[in-house]
């Protein structure tokens, strides 16, 4: 990733160089001035928009909706119950560590495929999670690589387990028992399944009925059903 100046920036989040310098100025986007003109880390930009994505405040991550809608209008937004299968959903998930679960979770992405180095993923997500946790206060953790591994990718794939019990799974002490592995192929797919993620485990409904699904195919189903009701809702408000 490189640096983008304020023209370039603006040409990513598609809004103007005014927003941007207005939004910088104001600290509300990650910048540094350089010879007095703005300069972004396109690395920083995107975890700023990760950070924002997993927040739990409904308008807040409607804003945070539209901005990632317009980084990634060139990407077609696909079904989430499509990039996960029930092949690659486990419940319950048996694993007690970090560790466990991030070996488990690339074990499990495997069997749809289209990634094929379940280790160097888990690797990638390791350096990821000691990087920046990805642990929410809800209980969910969505996990990923911090750049997409095209290399042992053929497509992007999800996988989703539940644990039977929460786990301590960040040095900040969130406990967490629902876990969707996000293996992007390209950052503005990446960009547009964690927002289509976040308004699912938004859901508190959705997240109860997850943890007393008995089965991978219970799950599934139930991850299919809330994406077509949240489909629905988003329908009726447009």
């Amino acid at each position: 990733m490189e640096d983008l100046d304020v023209a370039r920036l603006a040409q990513y989040l598609h809004v103007t160089p005014d927003k941007v310098t207005q939004m910088a100025v104001r600290g509300r986007i990650p910048g540094r001035k350089v010879r007095g003109s703005w300069r972004f880390s396109e690395a920083e930009i995107h975890h700023w928009l990760e950070d924002r994505i997993g927040v739990s405040d409904v308008d807040e991550l409607e804003k945070v909706q539209e901005v990632v809608n317009r980084v990634a209008s060139d990407t077609v937004e696909r079904p989430i119950a499509d990039l996960c299968t029930i092949e690659t959903t486990c419940v319950p998930l048996n694993a007690r560590t970090r560790g466990s679960v991030i070996r488990s979770m690339c074990d499990l992405a495997t069997k749809s495929g289209l990634m094929w180095d379940a280790p160097a993923m888990a690797d990638a997500v390791k350096n990821r999670e000691q990087m920046h946790p990805t642990a929410l206060d809800c209980g969910v953790a969505l996990l990923h690589p911090r750049r997409p591994q095209t290399s042992i990718l053929a497509d992007s794939v999800i996988a989703l387990a539940v644990c039977p019990s929460a786990i301590p799974f960040s040095d900040r002490g969130q406990l967490t028992d629902i876990f969707f592995l996000i293996c992007s192929y390209d950052d503005s797919s990446h960009l547009r399944i964690l927002a289509q993620l976040s308004r699912l485990i938004s859901d508190d409904e959705f997240l109860i009925q997850l943890r007393e699904s008995e089965s991978s195919a219970d799950a599934w189903h139930l991850l299919n059903e809330a994406e077509v009701r949240v489909k629905a809702d988003n329908e009726e408000e447009e």
